[in-house]
């Protein structure tokens, strides 16, 4: 593309904050706010994110530019011990940070005891091999994307465990006075990829979406027809996982989005019927 790129590192208080979940720290922006500051300040031109950690509303004076080709939008098992789930015996410690995930693991093995994992991708690897846990979920795409697939054992299937929102996928934030680096990277933009994941944001943002919320949704494109499905779990396993989808033909991310929200009025109303208040 002709131009000079310099990184600039930073570590976020997501990254730095361990001894808590997410959920009772701020949430996602946790990510992501240093480097929106960064934007603001005119040190960095455009902030690249993992999407399933970018809030739903972003800020005022910041959009979300591009979104690139999807990578495996999975959950991996990982485990020096353990092939898959299934093989773990009755009353196995599994690792993971996110609600989500806690949720439907609890209905696939109701036996388990799930404990937090938090920390870089290197520490909840190391926090594994000392034995702290018997298996832990990760994102298959990060242990890819840093050269570590050969650490997963297994994939879960979408019909198994669905993916986060945007999980998977890299977003690219910029300031929304920079129409110039947003030109640039419409070259990077995936279109397939934006259209779905445009979908499964909007169920995460209608329902409320954030660390707090065991809420999982996944899109795929079929042509110009995207099929989107979603899950709501209660983490502590009382009430049974609540699931709504809808498919239908799309062209732009408006249509995405719309597709997205019908999902979520369908999952908020079954979710209000089986708890008795809205999700």
């Amino acid at each position: 593309m002709g131009h000079q790129v310099t990184l600039l590192g930073m570590t976020t208080k997501g990254d730095q904050i361990l001894d808590r979940s997410l959920s009772k720290v701020g949430g996602k922006g946790l990510f992501v706010k240093e480097l929106e500051v960064a934007l603001e300040a005119g040190e960095a031109d455009l902030a690249v994110h993992s999407l399933k950690d970018v809030p739903m509303e972003l800020p005022e004076g910041f959009d979300l530019a591009c979104v690139m080709e999807r990578e495996d939008p999975r959950d991996a098992w990982v485990s020096s011990r353990y092939a898959s789930v299934d093989a773990l015996p009755q009353g196995a410690v599994v690792g993971t940070s996110s609600l989500r995930r806690v949720a439907l693991l609890r209905a696939l093995r109701p036996d388990l005891k799930i404990e937090a994992l938090r920390g870089n991708l290197d520490t909840r690897l190391k926090k594994l091999d000392d034995g702290q846990y018997d298996g832990i979920v990760l994102a298959a795409a990060g242990l890819k994307r840093l050269g570590l697939g050969d650490r997963i054992r297994a994939v879960f299937e979408p019909e198994q465990m669905l993916p986060a929102a945007g999980q998977g996928a890299l977003g690219i934030e910029v300031r929304s006075d920079r129409a110039d680096v947003t030109q640039v990277l419409q070259a990077l933009l995936h279109k397939p990829t934006w259209l779905a994941v445009s979908a499964e944001r909007a169920v995460s943002r209608v329902m409320g979406g954030s660390c707090s919320m065991p809420l999982a949704a996944y899109a795929t494109l079929a042509g110009d027809v995207l099929s989107i499905r979603a899950t709501w779990g209660d983490p502590e396993g009382v009430q049974p996982l609540v699931h709504a989808q809808a498919q239908g033909p799309v062209q732009d991310a408006a249509a995405a989005t719309r597709l997205g929200e019908q999902v979520a009025q369908q999952l908020q109303a079954k979710v209000s019927q089986q708890t008795g208040k809205g999700a």
